[in-house]
């Protein structure tokens, strides 16, 4: 069943011990998306990434992470809390123990994979557009994670 991304997201936060860019966040939060389409054939979050510049962007998540910047993401307001014990948290919780120490430059070569989903989605300059779900599922099938 898919979260509210902000809750998502301050699980990461909390695991990674406040130390994420919203760059990174954003990064981890798609990755960790893609892998649970791909094993559950169910979106781990509510809502749609979006194929922007720097990757796809959760913007609810955009929205409330963009006042630090490129400075660490201390607390996402408004994050209902998540279960510790279930699928999704386990699947966060593997995404930032694989993921959490990768620069920012190798989570964006990552989720900027040539004919990947954002790959296929991104315009430049045009904000907006959605990633969809089957398009990450095809990206999990075609990197051979399944």
């Amino acid at each position: 069943m898919a979260v509210n991304v902000l809750g998502a997201a301050a699980f990461l936060v909390k695991a990674s011990d406040r130390s994420l860019s919203n760059l990174e966040l954003q990064k981890l939060l798609y990755i960790a998306h893609m892998f649970y389409l791909g094993r559950h054939n169910a979106p781990l979050v509510h809502g749609h990434f979006q194929a922007w510049y720097y990757g796809p962007v959760h913007p609810d998540l955009y929205r409330e992470a963009r006042i630090y910047g490129a400075r660490p993401v201390r607390m996402v307001y408004r994050a209902p809390e998540m279960d510790d014990q279930s699928r999704e948290a386990a699947l966060l919780q593997k995404t930032y123990e694989g993921l959490g120490d990768a620069t920012p430059g190798t989570l964006v070569s990552i989720t900027h994979r040539k004919d990947g989903a954002w790959d296929k989605h991104y315009t430049p300059g045009k904000r907006g557009v959605i990633i969809p779900n089957e398009d990450i599922l095809q990206e999990y099938r075609d990197c051979g994670y399944d």
